[in-house]
């Protein structure tokens, strides 16, 4: 396997964000190294066709084990591989699982970012090796905005326990920007979707009820502010902007949007829609969904990246609404010729709030 020039270590490979930067990278010829925990089960489903790649084409993909708990086991590692580029995309994301697990969302999302800068501090004060560093910060920052729409100079308000965490992992990575002079820079990424999206998050929910609804696979779908509004785009667009940070000569924070938003309510109509469904005839309002604090509005302002970076997401809502819904009509239909075959068929998991 030829050596590259280019070797980036992705936290979170395994997540959404995590699959598409990987793609990214390894197309642009990076050697990629990946964190990924150690577990009973397996959690590489959104890569398994790099592993494929890997054997077909000899593209260098090497996964690690580790956790984003284990400073030590961190430090080593940026040792051992001694990237050029780190994207920290580790994280406890699911903003309604935060109130219920605050602080393993804590540990992991705010202090686990702490840990990972020191272990590059550790590496560029031994040696003088100079590692870029990406955060993945995050637009439930604002919360409770002040303005809209939401820039970079917008004051954070957090409504939860992962848009706190998520504030501290921003604020701390400025801090060893200036301190220690780290070429770390942040991404303020407002929601970004597609079919890799987990199952619980509301957008990936209604997509996969809807189509299951489509084949008789499922009856209704239980959700909760329907009139929550967000700033929704395509992970895979969203990944380059990232990159594009770090090839910048000096490193800043950006706001990563589509500049329009949309509510949960019209992702619904949107998606029943493409399947030739009414939204209003099948879906439930469920208390149990409503966060403890919502947050009703995110509405970005990215004109400093695509300005600065020259980066403009490619992909519409419409559009993304769209592939999300066919990719999922063809993992439904998989679905229902299992049951057909007396092989059963769990339906997605409802226990999540959305």
């Amino acid at each position: 396997m030829a050596v590259t020039s280019k070797r980036a270590l992705i936290t979170g490979i395994t997540g959404q964000d995590g699959s598409y930067l990987a793609e990214f990278l390894l197309d642009k010829g990076y050697e990629v190294h990946g964190l990924i925990r150690r577990s009973s089960t397996f959690g590489t489903q959104r890569i398994e066709h790099l592993y494929r790649d890997i054997h077909e084409v000899q593209r260098p993909l090497t996964l690690h084990h580790g956790d984003m708990a284990d400073g030590n086991g961190l430090a080593r590692l940026i040792r051992e591989i001694r990237p050029t580029e780190v994207y920290n995309l580790a994280a406890q994301s699911h903003v309604r699982v935060s109130f219920d697990q605050p602080t393993y969302t804590a540990d992991v999302t705010a202090v686990g970012t702490l840990r990972l800068l020191e272990a590059i501090r550790d590496l560029q004060d031994a040696v003088g090796y100079q590692i870029r560093f990406y955060q993945a910060s995050s637009s439930e920052m604002f919360g409770k905005v002040v303005e809209t729409p939401q820039k970079e100079t917008t004051p954070f308000h957090p409504r939860s326990p992962y848009g706190v965490a998520k504030v501290y992992g921003h604020w701390i990575t400025v801090n060893y920007r200036e301190s220690y002079g780290l070429h770390a820079s942040c991404g303020i990424l407002f929601n970004h979707e597609s079919p890799r999206r987990g199952e619980t998050f509301v957008t990936r929910k209604i997509t996969r009820a809807a189509t299951r609804i489509k084949l008789g696979l499922q009856g209704r779908l239980y959700l909760g502010n329907l009139d929550a509004q967000r700033d929704w785009g395509f992970a895979g667009d969203y990944v380059e902007a990232m990159w594009l940070m770090l090839q910048q000569d000096e490193p800043d924070d950006y706001v990563i949007a589509t500049n329009e938003t949309h509510s949960v309510r019209e992702f619904c109509e949107k998606a029943f829609g493409r399947l030739g469904l009414d939204a209003r005839e099948f879906i439930d309002i469920d208390p149990r969904y409503f966060r403890p604090a919502e947050v009703d509005l995110l509405l970005g302002d990215s004109h400093k990246a695509r300005e600065k970076l020259g980066w403009v997401p490619r992909t519409s809502f419409d559009d993304l609404v769209e592939m999300m819904v066919d990719a999922d009509m063809e993992l439904a239909r998989r679905e229902q010729v299992l049951v057909a075959a007396g092989h059963g068929g769990a339906p997605p998991r409802q226990e999540l709030p959305g």
